[in-house]
């Protein structure tokens, strides 16, 4: 009977922990799974970036375009800035707050697409602080095609009416400003020499976040020292008098 009961104190806890390192274990292996997949994301976005420039996608292909498939592409079309419909966007992280600048391309074969010129520090928000940076007429743009930015939970909502951007998703700008034919995605500049300096281009960040590799250590070193747990107690109540 005793041994009956010391058994019977073993099983709920082996199944929890069977259970519980199974989990943990899953946890890990869907983490190498992830680990594969930012691999190839990387090294897709590295390649494209640092392609040569290709043409700009033709308008007529723009409703099909996947963001998977076109996502920092090196593209270059030519246009030219409608300066009077800039839209700042918020860019709070960094050395020194500041804004996107976001100003709509006219494209000479028609439609627009808008392009992240660079990045403003908080002082030079105000155009008439940097119009020298302006560019007018006909130009050239090479840059990465980027897909619109996700609004996480923690984003403000945007207010178009007081000019308050804090995504650069090309949707809802290009209709507060009325331009149609607009390009679903996004241009994020090149780096490129501009007069007073401002806006500085080159944005794009190309080095993601790589974790997934820590995390699956992390899992399978949790499903080790549950094991371990068990292992400890099992053996305790193994050699203790009944």
């Amino acid at each position: 009977m005793a041994k009956l009961v010391k058994s019977s104190r073993r099983l709920w806890p082996a199944l929890f922990t069977l259970a519980g390192c199974a989990l943990l274990v899953l946890l890990g292996v869907w983490q190498l799974h992830r680990l594969t997949w930012k691999q190839h994301v990387i090294g897709q976005i590295e390649t494209r970036a640092r392609a040569g420039p290709e043409t700009l996608p033709a308008q007529e292909t723009w409703p099909s375009l996947r963001p998977d498939d076109y996502d920092y592409r090196h593209v270059r079309t030519q246009g030219q800035f409608e300066n009077d419909k800039e839209t700042l966007v918020l860019h709070p992280s960094g050395s020194e707050p500041g804004y996107h600048v976001l100003t709509p391309l006219r494209l000479t074969s028609g439609g627009y697409v808008i392009v992240n010129r660079g990045f403003v520090p908080a002082r030079l928000k105000d155009q008439s602080t940097r119009r020298e940076g302006l560019i007018e007429g006909g130009t050239v743009i090479t840059g990465l095609m980027r897909r619109p930015e996700a609004r996480s939970f923690f984003t403000p909502q945007d207010d178009p009416a007081k000019g308050q951007w804090f995504t650069r998703d090309p949707e809802p700008i290009a209709r507060h400003l009325g331009l149609t034919p607009a390009a679903p995605f996004l241009i994020d500049a090149d780096v490129s020499p501009v007069p007073g300096n401002w806006p500085r281009g080159g944005t794009a960040v190309l080095k993601l976040p790589n974790n997934h590799l820590s995390y699956a250590i992390t899992w399978f070193t949790l499903a080790a020292a549950l094991f371990g747990t068990f292992a400890a107690y099992a053996w305790k109540n193994r050699t203790r008098p009944a």
